[in-house]
């Protein structure tokens, strides 16, 4: 081995070092680590609190090799005949401690011209595999890569307790003009904190930022990112994933149980903690399973520093809450519902992010995910940042955030929040407060291309999944293909829907009639969009009260309209969401911070409701007619619609070819009506399939004796009629049976 020893050509100029000193070197690489010179091979290291640091080659049995002691933590070496780099560790000491490590600077990029490319070009549909911590061993060593793009930083750190938190000590190389530092860090495990630490361009330190990729976060309020070993899980799902695709067809039953992980159920003797992800794969799925939903629908699981905010202002795109567990234990969570023939749905928040200093806000000390201007930029509902949907960076961050959802965790479908809060540029704002697109207009064309970009690559990418958009206004297209004009979503909520038909039923009976057009109204439009049928968690909170709460009359009558209407939303066209707790008619509105009211079944009228919810879903998947034409006007047909004294309702849904039809007839006053006639479109008998008063469920037990048989007695335009008890207050569904005729 060759001489060692420090010589002037292999010392960067003194200012240089300094600045490695003090943090300020955009690009330590070209001062630190193992240079070729024409004496040889300099090595230099910048070792904070070491007296003593030396040299050991990994590719030569020699000891190792002292590097001379430039002041404050500087050491350097040559390596004299030594022309090319070679793999080597330090040897350190101070004060009583020893200790070694691997120079995070001897170490060359892990992206690759590939990636810089379609990273520059915002077309890199893996984000997540080349930006954020990955556990990998690169030149031999094990350790992380980090990656994080930060365009007009003047300097990107990576801080953690690896590295005492000092800014200096891994300082990242800057690639090209893409925007993103890199940096390959030795040692680093899974389970370790780490932030960034960046210089804006004005040369000002911004708050440590957590990763925007990041898979993990320390557990609120800390804030600090979490390395996690994303290896490839060994997926059992293969059957449901094979049949999902006919699962989420406009032509299936699809019925929603929502569910806000952290208030589902907690355990009350450890501190009123949630339940893990094992817990509700455990408790959760066969719950839901039981009372046949075919899918659950979890309000934001992407990592968000407040309690209060249910996850709609997330930080941490990238990161399973840990709240509940690590991305190993969602996916297993996950799995189980897919063993159980339960479909997932994420609530996915593209629309905006918060403002938490660790958080996106001016992540590199400029408005870099957000639009400058607070007119384009600022949501005043939720004192939120609303993201840049022109930047292609920004726009594919978030195209890959859903691919990798869908992926990486097969989650099955993304329900996409605040949509018209995206489309809208004047959403919320008065005159003046807003910015019109180029065209002088109010739609925010950007936020257009983005979901349509968005659609067509996770359809694209991930055949069988859905996408779902709560989208509040009459914007057009939204579940139509985008080559036809449309936004691309597989479904969208019907808010006017939810607000007509809950108005309706919160009023005093006597008045229903002076309202009978908010239940007929949804009709008018029922089949322009592939619906859903919402009665969400937006619902209960905020002063509204549960859905039992808002129904009016005696407590026998509460919970008769809440049957009836129940029965009223299944029979209607529309695929199903109902949030938790509603299912057994909680009485008081959702606390977020409190276990549903579990303690209510022990009443049998809350009990029978759940029975009624169970019952719902199992005649909905029974039928064929109540789910196979839910987009189609040629499935439904009014038989009587304008019974507004009486406030009566009925209706036939049709199924494909020979499917038998099914008759819904709905009472919405507490009188009964005996002997009510009712056209019929088939001759026959005509089997009562659900009773929304029969005692099973609460109610009266006052019905048709499991059926009737038609008349030749014209009646609703019909050349055959039925003639039924209709109990009050209650929805009964009835089939033509096809044996019996």
């Amino acid at each position: 081995m060759g001489e060692s020893r420090t010589t002037g050509e292999a010392l960067p100029e003194r200012a240089l070092l300094q600045g490695i000193v003090e943090g300020t070197v955009d690009d330590p690489f070209a001062v630190l680590g193992p240079h070729v010179v024409p004496s040889g091979l300099a090595i230099r290291a910048f070792v904070p609190g070491a007296e003593k640091v030396a040299v050991q080659r990994l590719d030569a049995d020699e000891p190792p090799i002292e590097l001379s002691d430039l002041g404050e933590g500087l050491f350097a070496t040559t390596l004299t005949e030594v022309r090319e780099r070679v793999a080597y560790r330090l040897h350190c000491e101070g004060g009583v401690a020893r200790w070694e490590l691997d120079d995070p600077y001897r170490f060359g990029p892990v992206l690759g011209e590939l990636d810089e490319h379609l990273l520059a070009e915002g077309t890199h549909l893996r984000l997540w595999d080349k930006l954020g911590a990955h556990l990998i061993e690169h030149e031999g060593v094990v350790g992380v890569q980090l990656a994080v793009w930060a365009p007009n930083a003047r300097r990107v750190s990576v801080v953690g307790d690896f590295n005492l938190w000092d800014a200096r000590r891994a300082v990242m190389r800057r690639r090209g003009s893409t925007g993103v530092w890199e940096i390959f860090i030795p040692d680093v495990t899974a389970g370790d904190a780490y932030k960034y630490a960046i210089v804006g361009p004005n040369g000002s330190e911004l708050p440590q930022k957590a990763d925007p990729v990041g898979f993990g976060a320390e557990h609120p309020p800390q804030t600090a990112s979490i390395v996690r070993d994303l290896e490839r899980h060994d997926w059992q799902d293969g059957a449901w994933m094979d049949r999902r695709a006919a699962a989420h067809a406009t032509d299936a039953p699809i019925s929603i149980y929502e569910v806000h992980l952290g208030s589902w159920q907690r355990v009350d003797r450890e501190g009123n903690r949630p339940l893990s992800y094992a817990e509700l794969a455990r408790d959760l799925v066969p719950y839901v399973a039981n009372l046949g939903f075919t899918h659950i629908e979890l309000m934001p699981v992407s990592e968000f520093p407040f309690d209060g905010s249910w996850g709609y202002q997330p930080v941490g795109l990238f990161a399973p809450t840990i709240r509940h567990g690590t991305p190993g234990e969602f996916r297993r969570f996950i799995e189980a519902c897919h063993a159980a023939g339960l479909g997932v749905i994420i609530d996915w928040v593209p629309g905006h992010f918060p403002t938490d200093p660790h958080g996106l806000g001016r992540f590199d000390g400029t408005a870099l995910y957000e639009h400058a201007d607070p007119k384009e930029g600022y949501h005043p509902d939720w004192n939120t940042l609303v993201y840049n949907y022109g930047r292609k960076e920004v726009a594919n961050f978030l195209v890959a955030n859903a691919l990798y959802w869908l992926l990486e965790h097969h989650v099955d479908g993304l329900r996409v929040d605040a949509v018209a809060s995206m489309l809208y540029r004047d959403y919320s704002r008065e005159e003046g407060e807003w910015v019109p697109n180029i065209h002088g207009g109010r739609e925010t064309l950007e936020a257009i291309a983005f979901l349509q970009r968005m659609n067509e690559v996770v359809y694209g990418e991930c055949p069988g999944i859905m996408t779902l958009a709560e989208e509040s206004t009459a914007f057009p297209a939204v579940s139509r293909p985008v080559h036809d004009g449309g936004l691309g979503f597989g479904f969208k909520w019907n808010m006017g829907w939810m607000n007509d038909t809950l108005d309706f039923m919160g009023r005093d009976p006597v008045h229903r009639s002076n309202h009978h057009h908010q239940m007929t109204f949804g009709l008018h439009y029922a089949f322009t969009e592939n619906f859903v049928l919402p009665l969400s968690h937006d619902e209960v909170v905020h002063g509204k009260g549960s859905i039992w709460h808002r129904m009016p009359g005696s407590e026998a009558e509460k919970f008769a309209n809440v049957r009836a209407y129940y029965g009223f939303m299944w029979a209607h066209p529309g695929k199903k969401l109902l949030f938790m707790g509603q299912e057994f008619a909680q009485r008081d509105e959702w606390n977020h911070d409190a276990t549903i009211a579990w303690h209510l079944l022990d009443d049998e009228r809350h009990a029978g409701v759940q029975r009624l919810v169970r019952d719902l879903n199992h005649v909905y998947r029974e039928l064929p007619a109540l789910h196979q034409r839910d987009a189609q006007a040629e499935g439904f047909e009014w038989i009587e619609a304008n019974a507004a004294a009486e406030s009566v309702f009925a209706w036939v849904r049709w199924g494909d070819g020979d499917t038998a039809p099914v008759l819904v007839v709905c009472n919405f006053t507490p009188v009964a009506r005996e002997r009510w006639r009712v056209g019929v479109p088939r001759p026959g008998r005509w089997a009562e399939r659900l009773n929304s008063d029969a005692s099973i469920y609460g109610g009266g037990d006052r019905g048709n004796l499991g059926g009737v048989d038609s008349e030749p007695a014209a009646w609703n335009g019909r050349a055959d009629s039925i003639v039924i008890n209709l109990p009050p207050l209650t929805t009964l569904i009835l089939a033509w049976d096809a044996e019996s005729n």
